[in-house]
């Protein structure tokens, strides 16, 4: 019998949840968004805004340039209200930094996009208190969860 994955287990997530996060977090920090069109967090926080959503840009290496109308921001620190989501286009290998300042400035979730696992961070964040979405798109999640 061939063993599943260990993350495959942590991420299966209730619709119920998928769908409070989005609905909830109004208040959004996108790290590592791309002022690159061809980039998939570029799409995604066009997506976002125009759902509604507050969402700021955060990337150390395009500070003060603009995504989509908002200034680009170097870390969660200079967000100037609280933080409902952490939304992390990172490698997998560096989203646990994003996950631990997403814990320590008291983020509500944190969402890591497909592709993005660290179950260890997960695990963090979910022992911090936090909902933990990873391995998913917001975008794709609205669609499939008929809230387009």
């Amino acid at each position: 019998m061939q063993r599943r994955p260990a993350y495959k287990t942590f991420m299966t997530y209730p619709d119920s949840l998928i769908r409070q996060t989005l609905t909830d977090s109004r208040v959004i920090a996108m790290v590592g968004a791309s002022p690159k069109s061809n980039r998939p967090s570029y799409g995604v926080m066009r997506y976002l805004l125009d759902k509604g959503h507050m969402v700021y840009p955060i990337n150390p290496t395009c500070v003060g340039g603009i995504i989509h109308g908002q200034s680009v921001l170097s870390s969660l620190d200079e967000v100037s209200e609280p933080i409902d989501m952490v939304d992390i286009f990172r490698r997998s290998e560096l989203a646990g930094d994003a996950v631990d300042d997403a814990i320590r400035i008291g983020a509500k979730s944190v969402w890591m996009q497909l592709g993005v696992i660290d179950n260890a961070a997960a695990h963090r964040a979910t022992e911090a208190g936090l909902n933990v979405i990873m391995d998913r798109c917001p975008v794709i999640e609205y669609r499939r969860l008929g809230m387009d």
